[in-house]
């Protein structure tokens, strides 16, 4: 079972060399959306092992990377792919709505 994973500034670049689409939350400790998504996305991340990882950086504690991608509301969730940011989901929404963005912007021919 794959699991949700926590990078900082300083391990980021894991998430831009990676083989795998990553999905990243940035989120922060006194955020109660992000207690809401934090479920959602660690099912995610065991549904689709190997097809998809799913990792996490606390904002507050990750200032570079969170002023990196301009995150300026949590939870933001930031799919990259080849090591670019290819669909960008703000806000807490059910895991469907999220899946859906996410097959989207997964089966979207690369640039």
């Amino acid at each position: 079972m794959s699991e949700v994973s926590e990078v900082t500034d300083h391990t980021f670049a894991e998430v831009l060399g990676s083989d795998v689409p990553v999905l990243v939350e940035f989120w922060a400790t006194w955020c109660g959306p992000c207690r809401m998504v934090g479920p959602v996305l660690a099912q995610l991340a065991a549904e689709r092992s190997g097809e998809l990882a799913v990792r996490k950086i606390n904002a507050d504690e990750n200032p570079e990377t969170t002023r990196s991608y301009q995150v300026m509301s949590l939870p933001t969730m930031i799919l990259f792919r080849g090591g670019e940011p290819v669909e960008t989901i703000v806000g807490a929404f059910p895991k469907a709505r999220i899946e859906e963005r996410l097959d989207r912007a997964l089966t979207a021919p690369s640039l």
